[in-house]
């Protein structure tokens, strides 16, 4: 049976792509798990419509995503610990703390999405990275003063 991979699947190709498989293959697992659809002129047109309709999507989210990470580039966050003798910082300053601080100014981020290269121990000023979308990456002032 020839049919159009909606998705990209490792052992039969790339979306879009026309394959013949067998017939038993198709009917229970591809098309029920909506991986491929029956080849028909019809059906090609679907994909089509399907394809512009996520590349559409896609655009809308990398302009929004661009859009938070102009916003974030203004930000600048205080993180207030306490800290002993010579201003040694009791613990660090971790991904949680700069999520809470960012839900604070109104941004709600997820803490994988923040990319700290090591943990913050000791006062001072750092840029933080943030991930905002695959392919967008902001950065954060973060000062990390006395409590």
């Amino acid at each position: 049976m020839k049919v159009i991979l909606r998705e990209t699947y490792q052992t039969l190709g790339e979306a879009g792509s026309i394959v013949n498989v067998a017939d038993g293959y198709a009917r229970n697992f591809l098309i029920p798990k909506r991986i491929a659809m029956k080849y028909s002129r019809s059906s090609l047109r679907i994909l089509e419509e399907e394809k512009k309709i996520k590349e559409t999507r896609k655009n809308k989210e990398m302009k929004a995503s661009e859009q938070l990470g102009n916003v974030l580039r203004k930000v600048s966050l205080t993180a207030s610990v306490k800290v002993g003798e010579e201003d040694r910082v009791f613990g660090t300053v971790t991904s949680q703390d700069i999520v809470n601080l960012l839900k604070e100014k109104g941004f709600d981020i997820d803490k994988k999405k923040i990319l700290l290269e090591d943990p913050i121990k000791a006062l001072g000023i750092y840029t933080i990275k943030i991930k905002v979308h695959p392919q967008v990456e902001t950065i954060v002032k973060l000062w990390v003063v006395k409590e």
